[in-house]
């Protein structure tokens, strides 16, 4: 994002809090919008009880510290941000915040909290020194459409409040299938304050991956053929950025791989194939048997509910196929649950445009503010200084484009529209993927590339076919050509 554009919301909240120094509350919401701005992108993890939403928080800070039982922590909104040392803060519904204890069982850290309900409570922060969490803050929440109605509205008011920009400036959403109240819930979030803005922003992960093939070894695969008609799906398309097939549960053992873990799926490699095959036919199988020595019931217990029977599947295929160390094996068994994709696109999608999202959030705070508070006078400044960031700021531009052509659509053509699409950060805001080329891609061929997509895209608009409302799409993917030449062209010259 150009820093005149976030230099420019970071002086519109200043003037507001000046107008609204009055207001207390008007204060209160500026200044965290302020504190926003400034802070890591906030991404929540959402979907329904048992998706899998703690599993995958794990998986991407590459530790067990989110509980991924039912118990009480489960039900309370729980962010994840970093610290130079690990701490747990309580923040009640009503008296003064307190720090928990750190406790670990099993490796699993444990949060005590003492005799305080969940529904006591309004959040919990946990700060933690992991590189994972330096770029963002998770936020945890409780499952969609759970069996107790507090649990479900807590999340549900959490992330799509209804007067206000949602705490989550994007949110990565787990579901098993596709089911109506998961495209509900998407609604909704899109329909927030920060939704109507023109923005979209969130993905869909099609969790537990493993399990669609019933634990085969190719069951990825099958998991990806649907993550991809998911995508293709018109309902969900205009309310998701992109949809990624994960086995949450490997990726989140393979991120905190023990050396015991590997020293059991070792002995499991060395077994007679015909053997190993029919103890693994099922986890009652799996846990009954006396085979293979060395592989006790205690081991074998926390080897499946580590890995399940597609993690200690693919573990042993890859230990047979040359995976003899620990680390080189864990980080094969990261890659082949999923969640490389999805890092890969949380970092396309969110942290590319991480300053653009925060930006948006603020303006829609300020927004909402002069509309539902409005001062007794003074605040005219505020509303047009508001119009012109929202009008002129090209990143904004792009995001209310990208969320038109997902939705509402255009007048030109599919070809057009799938490439406008591409060229205004769709797919990713690096150059070579506007423009469609390999990461590797010379200076030189993509400052071809996008004089060329340029000059193309001058034609469509001055073409007497394309009406004003592609005359508009046009004017937005040039502008994003021109960003690429100006961006290269800045390159060479400090260099």
């Amino acid at each position: 994002m150009r820093e005149a554009t976030s230099a420019g919301v970071a002086d519109l909240i200043q003037e507001a809090r000046a107008v609204y120094r009055d207001d207390l509350a008007a204060t209160a919401a500026l200044e965290g919008y302020a504190t926003r701005l400034a802070e890591p992108l906030r991404v929540a993890v959402a979907g329904m009880v048992k998706a899998g939403k703690s599993t995958l928080l794990n998986a991407i800070i590459g530790e067990e510290i989110a509980p991924t039982d039912t118990g009480e922590c489960t039900r309370i909104v729980t962010w994840y941000r970093y610290g130079h040392s690990p701490r747990i803060t309580l923040y009640p519904v009503v008296g003064e915040p307190r720090t928990l204890p750190l406790k670990r069982v099993e490796g699993r850290l444990v949060f005590v909290l003492g005799t305080e309900r969940a529904q006591d409570v309004e959040r919990l922060v946990v700060e933690w020194p992991s590189e994972s969490l330096r770029a963002v803050t998770l936020i945890d929440t409780p499952g969609i459409a759970s069996l107790s109605e507090d649990v479900s509205a807590r999340a549900v008011s959490f992330l799509t409040p209804g007067d206000s920009p949602s705490e989550a400036d994007a949110i990565i959403y787990l579901m098993r299938h596709m089911h109506a109240s998961d495209l509900r819930f998407l609604e909704s979030f899109r329909d927030t304050e920060a939704g109507r803005s023109g923005t979209v922003n969130a993905l869909a992960v099609l969790s537990r991956a493993d399990e669609i093939g019933a634990g085969r070894i190719d069951s990825l695969l099958s998991a990806g053929d649907i993550a991809e008609r998911y995508r293709r799906d018109h309902s969900l398309r205009k309310l998701a950025l992109g949809v990624v097939p994960v086995a949450v549960l490997l990726a989140q053992s393979a991120r905190s791989m023990r050396q015991s873990d590997f020293e059991s799926l070792a002995v499991l490699a060395g077994m007679d194939r015909a053997a190993r095959e029919k103890l693994l036919l099922s986890a009652d199988r799996f846990l009954r048997a006396g085979v293979p020595e060395g592989l006790g019931a205690e081991a074998r217990a926390s080897l499946l509910s580590r890995f399940g029977l597609f993690g200690i599947r693919l573990g042993v295929v890859l230990i047979r196929a040359g995976f003899t160390d620990p680390t080189p094996l864990a980080h094969e068994l990261a890659r082949r649950s999923g969640l490389d994709p999805l890092l890969a696109m949380v970092d396309r999608q969110f942290h590319a445009r991480a300053d653009a999202l925060k930006a948006r959030t603020a303006l829609v705070g300020v927004e909402t503010l002069l509309r539902t508070s409005p001062p007794p006078e003074g605040a005219g400044h505020l509303a047009a200084a508001l119009e012109r960031l929202q009008v002129n700021a090209h990143e904004f531009r792009e995001l209310r484009l990208l969320a038109a052509l997902r939705t509402t659509g255009t007048s030109l053509n599919d070809d057009l529209a799938f490439e406008a699409e591409r060229l205004i950060g769709g797919a990713g805001t690096a150059a070579h993927l506007r423009l469609g080329l390999e990461p590797e891609a010379t200076p030189e061929a993509v400052t071809a590339a996008a004089r060329e997509c340029l000059r193309r895209w001058r034609l469509v608009s001055e073409s007497p076919l394309t009406d004003r409302s592609g005359q508009d799409v046009c004017r937005v993917v040039m502008r994003s050509c021109e960003g690429v030449l100006a961006g290269f062209a800045a390159l060479q010259l400090n260099h």
